[in-house]
């Protein structure tokens, strides 16, 4: 593989799955922020799981190819092109040489992977699309497009039957039409929120990304008004956010004293909480120990639906068990 970089983007680094087992010596696990996203990039082109990729941050690098190969892009959508033309993400793409791949601003997500056959292969992190938050656009769309009424428009119907255009039968069946339309379309849209997992019923947000998590392992540093705080209220992305972690703002989660602890060992996802009150998701690049109290962590198979967050989107967390975390990962694993 050899490639010349005409511009390194914003953020863009090489990264592999990291270093397990030194965090006791201080040395952070570190490695991709998206391991699924850049182990299905490799997958595409025949690479091993672990296999280096780029990792690229919001706005991604400019690469022309000095032999040909074999890539894939995953993870969020940087809108890539090569020689101008549209490059899909999940799929292995033959490039040649003196192509020259570009990125544009991100349509979807914020990280995206590439990977080439052979090594450095670029793994994209697979795309976070907020179907709900399309939804009511879409919706809308067909109202204006096929001409539908929505029920605000019928309340005008009265207007007619006074002035002798309709009967009194004509009224109510429209009127009933329209509730039953509009009772169904709600239903169908609910039931897509929920099954999408975008929508935090608890909490009554569309457009909110739902982050499971498994309380603990300091979650009785909270009070009760604390712990339904962090899981019934929603949090947004702030411009702290970066590969050592992610600060939300929202409402001020309680602490029973002051939320210090000694220190102890960091997990990948783990959710701190300062005197401040507002969580701190830590990350790839997370510091090996930490004397904050740890409220909970974020299950690892909604960290990629997290690290593809844009400061100013919308979360909610939600408590399940360890033992459901267990089986829904075991689950993705088949």
């Amino acid at each position: 593989m050899s490639i010349t970089v005409l511009n390194p983007g914003l953020l863009t680094t090489v990264q592999d799955m990291g270093r397990i087992g030194y965090q006791q010596f201080g040395v952070s696990v570190s490695g991709v922020m998206d391991p699924r996203a850049a182990a299905t990039a490799n997958i595409l082109v025949g690479n091993p799981e672990d296999e280096a990729v780029l990792e690229c941050t919001m706005l991604g690098p400019q690469l022309r190819f000095d032999a040909a190969n074999t890539i894939a892009l995953t993870g969020g959508d940087l809108m890539a092109s090569l020689d101008g033309q549209p490059v899909p993400t999940y799929r292995a793409i033959a490039v040649q040489a003196g192509q020259t791949l570009r990125f544009q601003a991100p349509k979807t997500g914020c990280r995206a992977y590439i990977a080439f056959t052979g090594g450095y292969g670029i793994a994209d992190t697979w795309t976070l699309r907020t179907v709900c938050a399309l939804l009511f656009p879409f919706g809308l769309g067909l109202v204006v497009v096929t001409g539908a009424e929505l029920f605000t428009g019928n309340c005008m119907l009265p207007i007619t039957l006074l002035d002798g255009g309709g009967t009194v039968g004509q009224l109510l069946r429209n009127w009933a039409l329209s509730y039953l339309g509009n009772i169904l379309g709600a239903g169908l849209v609910a039931a897509l929120c929920v099954f999408c997992g975008q929508l935090d019923y608890s909490a009554g947000a569309l457009a909110v990304y739902t982050i499971r998590v498994v309380m603990g392992p300091q979650d009785d540093a909270f009070t009760e008004k604390g712990i339904a705080t962090f899981l019934g209220e929603t949090y947004s992305v702030t411009n702290e956010f970066d590969r050592m972690g992610c600060r939300m703002d929202g409402p001020v989660i309680e602490h029973v004293t002051d939320g210090n602890i000694i220190s102890d060992g960091i997990a990948f996802g783990a959710v701190q909480v300062p005197a401040s009150g507002r969580p701190i998701v830590l990350l790839a690049d997370r510091q090996t120990t930490g004397g904050y109290a740890k409220i909970a962590t974020v299950c690892s198979f909604d960290i990629p639906r997290l690290v593809q967050g844009k400061p100013g989107d919308t979360v909610c967390f939600r408590r399940i068990s360890l033992e459901e975390a267990q089986r829904i990962n075991e689950n993705n694993r088949k």
